[in-house]
């Protein structure tokens, strides 16, 4: 069995890209995840259409209703950046960054409220944020969770090390136990680190002992506990 050390105790057409969902004021994390589950219903292989925002086809983003005048002032703004014809990603831009920031701090922000703080229209908005989804640099939302107060009372960080060139085989069956939140292949004395979260420490004891020293790829641990942490909320830098 590998060693064990313990610090303390305790449906898009094919060649088309799917059509951005309807133009809406709720949060922006409503309709960004509807349209990562039209990504996941589209054709693998399809080709890009044309950049949301500029110009027609499937891949326009419509305008805000009663945009009239202001709405046709508004398409003067910056183009959204967007992946060139080599289907490399672009860099955000100063505006990018300013919308990543906002939803990183609120991501149940509306798209108007969002749009107004960068002073941009919202379908500006709207395409930067649904195209900077498709490129992968938004992933997705979700809640900061207390864990002690969701009676998660036992926290560790875990290193591993493990068979050289399992990497991807122990991720896989690392990703399969419960309450592992976060798992980081490194460099330095071990191989992999892992945060993870459970009931109490029974529980910790045998996820370690039995489930991740269960791994055949697993040479060694080394569990060091958490008694006490705090978030801070991820900025993207400027």
């Amino acid at each position: 069995m590998p060693s064990e050390q313990m610090a303390g105790s305790a449906g898009s057409q094919p060649g088309r890209r799917a059509p951005l969902p309807p133009l809406k004021s709720g949060p922006a994390a409503e309709w960004v995840a509807e349209r990562a589950r039209q990504r996941s219903a589209s054709v693998p292989g399809r080709a890009p259409s044309a950049r949301p925002g500029v110009g027609g086809g499937a891949g326009r983003v419509p305008a805000a209703p009663g945009a009239g005048a202001a709405g046709r002032d508004h398409a003067r703004q910056p183009v959204v950046p967007h992946a060139d014809e080599a289907g490399e990603q672009r860099p955000l831009d100063r505006i990018d960054r300013a919308i990543v920031r906002l939803l990183q701090q609120d991501g149940r922000a509306s798209v108007r409220s969002v749009a107004e703080r960068v002073h941009v229209s919202r379908a500006n908005a709207y395409a930067r944020i649904a195209r900077m989804v498709d490129d992968g640099v938004i992933r997705g939302f979700t809640a900061r969770v207390d864990h002690e107060r969701a009676g998660q009372a036992a926290s560790a960080y875990i290193t591993l090390r493990i068979v050289q060139n399992s990497w991807r085989t122990v991720r896989g069956q690392l990703l399969e136990l419960p309450g592992v939140e976060h798992i980081a292949l490194v460099g330095g004395d071990f191989d992999v680190l892992l945060l993870v979260h459970t009931v109490d420490n029974r529980a910790l004891r045998d996820l370690v002992l039995n489930r991740i020293q269960g791994i055949p790829e697993v040479l060694g641990t080394n569990t060091l506990l958490v008694f006490e942490e705090t978030d801070r909320t991820p900025v993207l830098p400027d």
